[in-house]
């Protein structure tokens, strides 16, 4: 038996309960209780048997822990989770508009194989997938982090360590324990799954039938850009990363997401933003363009550095005179490691 709670759903821990000689039907009051708490050990809120509840409490445990927790100035909180095996992952916590709101990023790697030349993740490989209980485990701790503060978790994306659509036999249940009523109850429409542009990925993501939203790090309107900043732009071209999109919202009523970060000198040139909108053209999609938090020096020893305030406003308008929808996301957290991957890099944990 696994030893977390979030690795299992109704079905499984209907299975694990009846073989300890339990009622089955016991299992969906179980992980109401579990999610409800926001992870904390079942309570003799669920009026489970007094030997079931002792079973449980003596049998299960956290997938994750609390290594280290940073607060910005903003309010963001980031965490570094430590997992069973002494690996440390990334999860964050950002305050909305609203003062009782706020969204969650989330990830499904402990690190990522992508090489994105300006991502600090990268910088320390590729070690292994997540597994569905330790994705949901970053949920339950961001969901604890938002009510200490006041607030409520609303949204979740799929965009801290990794690479989503390469870790799909975790990623697809986890969401499944995330936003069903009778697990996480997040809900469908407020999880997004970001990816790089595995395409094959977003075909199966697709296929899955999930309500959720979709967003894509595109991150250069040209494959020869794209592919000296993401070297997985040499095996998918952007024409058909598009054509993967376009299926994807073929069965969604939902525009999906290009994430574009701007990088002084390499992407956000007037001729850039006319190329992106030629690209995008028609289709009904958002222009998320964000602002680069420095990392050091990248993989390729360059020193990227993020694009002026009137380079950054002469792009997204030239965008929106083209009649695209584009915005900038707000930044969050800049002094803390905010960038995806730079507290685990930072920050030695002993196992």
């Amino acid at each position: 038996m696994s030893t977390a709670l979030a690795d299992f759903d109704p079905a499984s821990l209907a299975r694990q309960i009846e073989s300890w000689g339990y009622n089955p039907g016991h299992a969906e009051r179980i992980l109401r209780s579990f999610y409800a708490s926001h992870g904390l050990p079942t309570s003799t809120a669920a009026r489970l048997p007094a030997s079931l509840l002792e079973r449980l409490q003596t049998e299960t445990s956290s997938a994750a822990t609390v290594a280290v927790r940073q607060v910005a100035a903003d309010g963001t909180i980031k965490l570094l989770l430590r997992l069973a095996d002494g690996a440390t992952v990334e999860s964050v916590l950002m305050p909305d508009y609203r003062p009782d709101r706020a969204a969650g990023c989330i990830s499904s790697q402990v690190g990522c194989a992508m090489g994105c030349d300006f991502c600090a993740t990268t910088k320390t490989g590729f070690q292994r997938n997540l597994t569905a209980g330790e994705i949901v485990e970053q949920f339950l701790a961001l969901k604890q982090e938002a009510q200490s503060v006041g607030r409520r978790l609303q949204t979740i994306v799929f965009m801290g360590m990794g690479e989503p659509l390469l870790n799909l036999d975790s990623v697809l249940p986890a969401v499944r324990r995330i936003a069903d009523n009778a697990m996480g109850a997040l809900g469908w429409r407020q999880i997004t799954v970001s990816t790089v542009g595995i395409v094959p990925g977003i075909d199966a993501l697709s296929a899955a039938n999930l309500n959720v939203n979709l967003a894509v790090s595109l991150h250069a309107p040209d494959d020869a850009t794209r592919a000296s900043l993401l070297p997985v732009g040499k095996r998918y071209p952007i024409s058909e990363i598009l054509a993967a999109v376009d299926r994807f919202q073929a069965r969604r009523s939902r525009p999906a997401t290009i994430q574009y970060c701007l990088l002084a000198g390499v992407n956000d040139s007037p001729d850039h933003a006319r190329m992106l909108a030629d690209v995008v053209g028609t289709r009904r999609l958002h222009i998320n363009l964000l602002r680069y938090n420095p990392t050091g020096l990248s993989l390729r020893g360059v020193a990227y550095e993020p694009s002026p305030e009137t380079v950054a406003d002469a792009f997204v308008e030239l965008l929106r005179s083209r009649g695209l929808v584009a915005h900038f996301r707000r930044s969050r957290g800049k002094d803390i490691d905010a960038a995806c991957g730079q507290l685990r890099r930072r920050t030695a944990v002993p196992a």
